[in-house]
């Protein structure tokens, strides 16, 4: 039986110290971390960017396939993500959790764990926090500051017409990743003798559980001199967020089907599971990758990089929302996919 430490054991105070110990501070920006009432932060004339995102047990994570580890680091993850979808740079991070008495010491230091791994990935200070007691389950809150130089923050609103539409990455996987997980998880518990099975879907079930965050596009815009005219970061799914750049924006667009980025593994998965790759790439969610509107001049600048695709363009408001398909029909975006598929 391995050591159970009970929480109660240290107290709320001492828990705090307990896990953030091993803070290591590395931005100059952060003049006092944790260990105070507040923290202090001085960006050097820098524009501050927040966003905040709430994680919770049973409707955002199941813990019976997530590993605490991984949690922890996919709870700053996805927070980051936010951060560089305004064309930012993320520099801090606080995090509050609650839970309940079925954790102990250990499991939070597993958490924890991830947690500090992906502060030490992404160079960002963890800079305060929270904990308390919840009747059932586990709740994380995390909240993320970024830095950007003045006005050159990207919103949601600002794209324009016949500006080229492009993705990071490649779409779905993460959706085929949970598709497979929850399959697993079901067969489990209805035969606790048979053990899961992932079948060498390492690159699915990593997407879903280990998610990274697109530091490495925003450097390459700042390097390559591009300054998208809108961007956001897929959580929901392509549908969902190319949507939301066309409402904010008052514009219509236009997806090309044969220009999604589909990995082989996730198109492979999505077949051994009776779905359309394309419907997973558009309506999937979580895959944490970037949408971003580009000025039709910049085509030549991300051409060559493998990690952009260039998947569509965007119209005017008339024109509507579309998905020309491989066959060349065209149908209408909605939030859940075409409805085609209904």
């Amino acid at each position: 039986m391995e050591n159970r430490t009970e929480i109660s054991s240290l107290g709320e105070f001492g828990l705090i110290d307990h896990l953030t110990k091993n803070i290591e501070i590395t931005h100059a920006s952060t003049i006092v971390g944790v260990g105070d009432d507040g923290a202090v932060i001085d960006h050097f004339g820098k524009q501050t960017v927040i966003t905040t995102d709430m994680l919770v047990e049973g409707v955002h994570f199941d813990l019976m396939y997530t590993p605490l580890k991984h949690l922890g680091y996919k709870s700053v993850i996805v927070n980051l993500s936010d951060i560089y979808a305004m064309n930012a740079m993320p520099t801090q991070i606080t995090l509050n959790i609650a839970f309940s008495n079925r954790f102990s010491v250990e499991a939070l230091d597993e958490f924890y764990e991830g947690v500090y791994h992906a502060c030490r990935n992404y160079g960002v200070d963890l800079v305060g926090g929270d904990t308390s007691t919840s009747g059932k389950g586990f709740i994380i809150s995390v909240t993320a500051l970024g830095e950007v130089s003045p006005d050159k923050f990207v919103k949601r609103s600002t794209a324009q017409k016949g500006d080229l539409i492009c993705v990071s990455g490649d779409l779905g996987g993460a959706f085929l990743g949970l598709t497979l997980l929850e399959r697993e998880k079901q067969i489990f518990l209805d035969n606790p003798q048979i053990q899961p099975d992932l079948e060498n879907e390492d690159y699915i079930v990593g997407r879903i559980l280990k998610p990274e965050a697109r530091k490495d596009i925003i450097e390459f815009f700042a390097s390559s001199g591009i300054f998208p005219t809108s961007m956001m970061d897929i959580s929901d799914g392509l549908s969902s967020e190319i949507l939301h750049i066309s409402n904010q924006s008052s514009l219509g667009c236009r997806l090309y089907e044969e220009k999604l980025p589909i990995h082989d593994a996730s198109r492979a998965a999505a077949f051994k599971f009776g779905l359309d790759p394309t419907l997973c790439a558009l309506s999937g969610g979580e895959d944490y990758e970037l949408i971003f509107t580009l000025k039709q001049d910049d085509y030549d600048k991300v051409r060559l990089n493998e990690e952009i695709s260039v998947i569509g363009y965007m119209d005017i408001l008339e024109e509507g929302r579309k998905i020309i398909t491989k066959g060349g029909n065209t149908h209408d975006i909605t939030a859940q996919g075409w409805n085609a598929f209904k």
